[in-house]
């Protein structure tokens, strides 16, 4: 553990990392969940989500890339609560309306979820007991299931009853308050920043700071196998969740608040999963063989989920509740494992690398869903073309995880 967070109790950093994960997740998914207002009002088609899910992965990627100057600088609870104004500023910009304000809101709010996954692995992985590093990564990322779940009960039946207005309102809320709680745990957890460190644009986008993320995949060779795998499952999750509200609208024929439970119950699957598959990683000491099979799993239940004809609002709840336990679980053991093979004091910038790879299956499959939707008329093939690419590099990568582990 690093001397300066030797006094700072994990139980504090992961509630503090805990409450921004579910709170950047929360802002994040507010754009798909009222993605049939949003683009409604603006005249764009329903498809038009994936291309709001792709610019939010943008502006993730846009953080995760060269940010690794601004959290050295400003330390990783105060970088965590720029995110969580930074989206909250993107909300915002939606509430102007038309197609430029939706792009330039889903880019700000992923910009403001990216500090989410280097700040919060930089205070665990100093802090967490290695006997429990992949169930207490888990906990923490089952945060983001549970923005999801909050979004799917919340920002719905408000943008129902009252508009979606006051449901970017109440979200603004729940961006400023989150960020004001956690400031008492600077004191702790901000100890090693680095006050002097630059941050004007030939630091950020200088080569050695854009390279280096990806040059720290190679500081262990079980790191490009995981981000590969990595990457397909964000495909398939990427695609299901950006779509789920307008596909059971468009095609299951639910309304807006039965869309958004549904949407919460994947969600929902997806924290009670993490927590469980994350202990069970922690008790078989075998997390790449957990990540295969969850990968498998999920491309078979997915692939069940949109095959089978509409069955109603309650079957459709409980099978979103499977396939979101499934495909919305893998987070944390994947970061634990990046941050277990990393070496002391790099784990942030591999877990900058690896996950600015695995974002580009948030970024660009739903561009391509999207595409594929419009050109065919047909939901069913792009779902079926992300679940079988998950099922593929799970089997292409076994072997060698099987192996190197």
């Amino acid at each position: 553990m690093p001397k300066g967070l030797s006094g700072a109790s994990w139980k504090v950093a992961l509630l503090v990392t805990l409450l921004m994960q579910t709170v950047a997740a929360f802002l994040n998914q507010c754009v798909p969940v009222l993605a049939p207002l949003l683009t409604g009002s603006a005249g764009l088609p329903p498809e038009a989500a994936g291309h709001l899910s792709a610019l939010g992965t943008l502006g993730t990627l846009a953080f995760l890339i060269p940010g690794g100057p601004v959290l050295a600088r400003l330390g990783p609870v105060r970088t965590l609560q720029a995110g969580a104004l930074l989206a909250a500023v993107g909300l915002a910009v939606a509430g102007v309306g038309g197609m430029l304000a939706l792009g330039l809101s889903a880019f700000l709010v992923g910009l403001g979820y990216g500090p989410t996954p280097p700040a919060g692995s930089r205070i665990l992985s100093a802090t967490a007991p290695a006997r429990h590093r992949s169930l207490i990564f888990s906990i923490k990322q089952a945060g983001a299931p549970l923005g999801g779940v909050l979004a799917g009960l919340l920002v719905a039946p408000v943008a129902a009853a009252k508009g979606w207005p006051a449901a970017l309102a109440l979200a603004i809320a729940v961006a400023l308050v989150s960020a004001a709680i956690i400031q008492p745990s600077r004191r702790s957890l901000d100890v090693e920043r680095e006050p002097g460190r630059p941050v004007h644009p030939r630091a950020l986008f200088g080569r050695h700071n854009l390279t280096g993320p990806f040059a720290a995949l190679r500081l262990h060779p079980l790191l490009p196998p995981l981000t590969l795998l990595a990457c397909s499952l964000a495909t398939v999750q990427g695609c299901f969740f950006a779509f789920a509200v307008t596909w059971l609208i468009e095609t299951r024929h639910l309304d807006l608040v039965q869309a958004g439970a549904v949407f919460a119950a994947m969600q929902a699957g997806g924290v009670l999963a993490r927590v469980v598959l994350g202990w069970m990683a922690d008790r078989t000491g075998n997390a790449a063989m957990n990540l295969i099979g969850q990968g498998l799993g999920g491309a078979a239940v997915v692939t069940a989920f949109v095959l089978l004809p509409p069955l109603g609002f309650l079957p459709t709840l409980l099978l979103g509740l499977l396939a979101g336990s499934l495909v919305a679980s893998w987070n944390g053991i994947y970061q634990a494992e990046v941050a277990r093979l990393s070496p002391p004091g790099r784990v942030a910038e591999a877990t900058a690398g690896s996950t600015t790879l695995c974002f580009l299956g948030y970024l660009v499959p739903p561009a391509i869903f999207a595409a594929l939707v419009t050109a065919t008329g047909s939901w069913l093939l792009p779902q079926l073309l992300a679940t079988a690419q998950l099922g593929l590099v799970a089997l292409l990568v076994l072997p060698r995880l099987r192996r190197r582990h």
